[in-house]
């Protein structure tokens, strides 16, 4: 197996909680731990199903079983599980790691102008257009 995105540690921790839900077959480990890691590469990378590395096996057998494990709620208790532990934190992202590029904050950009040009504070504003007769229609006879 190449890619191994969880440590030893980290996979006994995760082995353990699988194992302990209720009507969830996990009696092989090694192809427990590849798909786990399928997964957990499917999440990093954001990429479709049918982008799946074949190291990981076919990505429609892998999908179908992330699938039933979704639907018998073994993510969710997986999740709660490794929250409650301190140790595996970095296991989760959440929005108090993740931070926003500084220009998706919607600040308004430059318009090519720099205040060390010179002529930035003395020329008008670039939205204003000067009153002329042509641009007020109901101009006051």
């Amino acid at each position: 197996m190449a890619y191994t995105g969880l440590s030893d540690e980290a996979w006994r921790r995760v082995w353990a909680c699988l194992e302990e839900h209720p009507g969830l077959y996990v009696k092989q480990e090694a192809p427990t731990r590849l798909f786990v890691e399928a997964v957990l590469w499917m999440a990093r990378a954001g990429a479709p199903w049918r982008m799946l590395p074949a190291e990981f096996g076919p990505w429609n057998s892998v999908y179908k079983r992330f699938a039933r494990w979704q639907e018998k709620g073994v993510w969710q208790r997986l999740m709660d599980q490794l929250a409650a532990d301190g140790d595996l934190e970095w296991l989760l992202l959440d929005s108090t790691v993740v931070r926003a590029h500084s220009s998706a904050a919607g600040a308004k950009k430059a318009k090519g102008i720099s205040v060390s040009d010179g002529h930035g504070a003395d020329s008008p504003a670039s939205c204003t257009a000067s009153p002329t007769a042509s641009a007020t229609p109901f101009a006051s006879r």
